[in-house]
C-alpha cells in the first residue's frame, strides 16, 4: 500500500529553519508540503463568519488526498506557532459546520515536527498534538524535535530525522 502524506508547515518564515527540516523530510518521503503562511486562514469565530477563507477548501484537499498529516512548527515562546494554533483552532469548523470533513479525519495518521533554537524541547509542547489526534480519532505516530546549527541541519539531527522517518513513516 502506498500511503500518501502531507507536511503542513506553520511558520512565519516560509524559507526559515523549519522549512529546512520540512524540505529534508519531503526529499526523504516524497510527501507533499503546504505552507500555511501562503493561505488566508482567519482565526476561529463562534459565529462561523469566516467560511469564505482558505481553511475549508484546504481541509477538503487534505482529508480527500492524504493518509498521513505531519504538522511542522517552529517553537515560538515554548509553544506551536500562531499560524499553527489558528489552524488547530479552526478544526472546530470541521466538527460544527463541515462535519463530513471532521469525520474523514478519523483513522488518518498525525505526526509533529518542531524546530527550535535549542536541542531541548520543553515538557508539554507535544500535548496539543497528541490530545487533538486522540479527540479526532486519529492515530498519533509521534514527534521529533529538531534544531538548526550554523544555518544547516547537523549530522546528529539528520540521523534523528532518518530514524524517525524509518520507524514511523516508512514501516
Amino acid at each position: 500500500m502506498n500511503t500518501k502524506g502531507v507536511i503542513l508547515q506553520g511558520s512565519s518564515r516560509s524559507d526559515g529553519n523549519t522549512n529546512k527540516v520540512v524540505t529534508f523530510i519531503k526529499d526523504k518521503t516524497g510527501f507533499d508540503t503546504i505552507d500555511l503562511k501562503s493561505k488566508h486562514i482567519s482565526y476561529f469565530d463562534y459565529d462561523f463568519k469566516n467560511q469564505e477563507d482558505d481553511f475549508i477548501p484546504l481541509m477538503n484537499k487534505i482529508v480527500n488526498n492524504y493518509d498521513i498529516i505531519i504538522f511542522a512548527t517552529p517553537v515560538y515562546w515554548y509553544a506551536m506557532s500562531g499560524i499553527m494554533k489558528i489552524f488547530f483552532d479552526r478544526i472546530t469548523d470541521c466538527l460544527k459546520v463541515e462535519k463530513e470533513i471532521g469525520r474523514k479525519l478519523r483513522g488518518k495518521t498525525m505526526g509533529m515536527i518542531s524546530c527550535g533554537s535549542d536541542s531541548e524541547l520543553k515538557e508539554g509542547f507535544e500535548m496539543p498534538f497528541i490530545e487533538s489526534a486522540n479527540y479526532l480519532g486519529m492515530h498519533y505516530l509521534g514527534s521529533i524535535h529538531t534544531w538548526i546549527e550554523n544555518e544547516m541541519i547537523s549530522e546528529l539531527v539528520q540521523k534523528k530525522l532518518n530514524t524517525f522517518i524509518e520507524e514511523n513513516i516508512k514501516n
